[in-house]
This record gives C-alpha cells, sequence and structure tokens, in this order.
C-alpha cells in the first residue's frame, strides 16, 4: 500500500509540473518569438529492476513500474507563423538560425526580431531589457536614429543606410538546437563549451515578426488533461491514506 502511495505521489509531481509549462505556454501566446516548451516524463522501473535485482520482490511490482521521472524540459523550435508589421526594425528569421544578444557577459540567442533603437543609438531587444543585438562578430550594432526612414535592411541581414553598408546582423546556430535551453523571456542558452557559428545563406524578413509557436487549442487540452490526472492521483492517495486508516485502527484491534 506504501509503494501505491509513492506511485501516486510522483504522478502528483509530475501533473503538477505539466501544468505549469503548459500554463506558462498559454501565457506566452502574444510573445514575438516564444517557443513553446515541451513536458517531458520517463518511465521509472520498480526499485529491484532499476538497482539490477529484477524478481527479488514482488513480480507484479515489477511489472507496474516505479511510475514516473520529470524529464528536462525541451523546447519546440519549430517556425512560428510571420505576421507583417511594416516596421524597418521588425525583423524575421525564416529557416535556420538565431539572432544574439548580450545579455550581461553572455552571449543568449532568440528568434524575437523585434528591435528598437536606445539613446545611444544601439540596436537593442523592444521588450524593455535594453539587450543589445550583436554584428556577425557579436559586436552591438549602433545606428543613426536621424537616417532611419533612409535605413534598409536585406534579407542577408545587410543593414544599408542611403546606400552605404553600415553593418550586418549576425545569425548563428549550435551543433544540436535541441540542446538550447530557456534563458528567461525568449531567450534561449547554448550548452556550455557549445560554439556558435554563423548561419550561411540566412534569410531576414524585414517588416515581419516571428509570432510564437504555440497553438492555444492544443495547449489547453494538454493544461485540462494534466488537471485531470493530478486530480485522479490525489484522490488515490486519499482512497490509499483512508484503506491504511483503516487497517491501522479498525483490522488491527485486538477483542
Amino acid at each position: 500500500m506504501i509503494y501505491g502511495l509513492y506511485a501516486s505521489a510522483s504522478g502528483v509531481i509530475a501533473s503538477s509540473h505539466k501544468q505549469d509549462v503548459h500554463a506558462n505556454n498559454l501565457a506566452n501566446i502574444e510573445t514575438s518569438g516564444f517557443k513553446r516548451a515541451l513536458a517531458l516524463v520517463q518511465e521509472r522501473p520498480s526499485e529491484a529492476v532499476e538497482s539490477g535485482r529484477p524478481g527479488t520482490s514482488n513480480p507484479l511490482l515489477d511489472e507496474i513500474g516505479g511510475s514516473l521521472f520529470l524529464s528536462p524540459t525541451s523546447i519546440d523550435l519549430s517556425q512560428g507563423p510571420l505576421e507583417q508589421s511594416n516596421s524597418p526594425l521588425h525583423l524575421a528569421v525564416f529557416g535556420r538560425g538565431y539572432f544574439a544578444v548580450r545579455d550581461g557577459e553572455q552571449v543568449r540567442l532568440t528568434r524575437n526580431g523585434t528591435f528598437m533603437l536606445d539613446r545611444a543609438g544601439r540596436l537593442t531587444l523592444a521588450d524593455g531589457s535594453a539587450r543589445p543585438v550583436l554584428d556577425v562578430r557579436q559586436r552591438p550594432i549602433r545606428l543613426d536614429p536621424a537616417r532611419l526612414p533612409q535605413t534598409v535592411v536585406n534579407d542577408d541581414g545587410q543593414i544599408v543606410v542611403d546606400g552605404e553598408l553600415v553593418a550586418r546582423i549576425g545569425l548563428f546556430d549550435v551543433p544540436d538546437p535541441r540542446q538550447l535551453v530557456p534563458a528567461g523571456g525568449t531567450l534561449l542558452k547554448a550548452p556550455d563549451g557549445a560554439a556558435l557559428s554563423r548561419v550561411r545563406n540566412p534569410k531576414i524578413h524585414t517588416g515581419y515578426i516571428e509570432s510564437s509557436n504555440v497553438d492555444p487549442a492544443t495547449e489547453l487540452a494538454a493544461l485540462l488533461d494534466a488537471q485531470r490526472v493530478l486530480e485522479a492521483n490525489a484522490n488515490m492517495i486519499r482512497y490509499q491514506d483512508q484503506t491504511l486508516a483503516k487497517l491501522v485502527n479498525e483490522v488491527g484491534k485486538i477483542g
């Protein structure tokens, strides 16, 4: 019976985690460049099988398993839909690649191409963080705000002002994008030691924004499913607790 309590408790923990992930995805439906997180779990074998001693416990428990393990949260890196904005500082990546921004002493990646110029003329994320956007050499990009109407960003990332090339937006990738992890907001962190490589033949659409790739219907259905599973496991804990109480207080009585 205690075994069942632990199994149900792990189900509650896993379902609670899935609720948090799906709720965060839903909260970022309107966040440009946001990539939905995937709440993953994996089956845990029974203690006997896990320790390499199958058959030393109840065979039925070995078949049931040890409930669930939480897996590291993964990210769905699929392309989000592009929305036209007509702003010269709104850029969308089509295909592979990420913009690079300076976050303190670190370089972070993002698909959020909603940019603006700060007072110093630096190209930054327009999310209030003032993180500078980096060029192909991972240096902050500076532009003249007074010449913004004459500024054009080409499909390959070249920034041209009055026909003069002044900078080139960097578009980077990592050897295995599946290893990217969330770093707050729309930022992604590359694995330690992974070298950023420039994307060859980048495709950037000016005047467009890549929207979140969260599908509201799918995410809401997953959230409701996680809630039902959590409630079912919580009810199982209560039923098993009541059964243990009867075992101790009634069956165990000495007449």
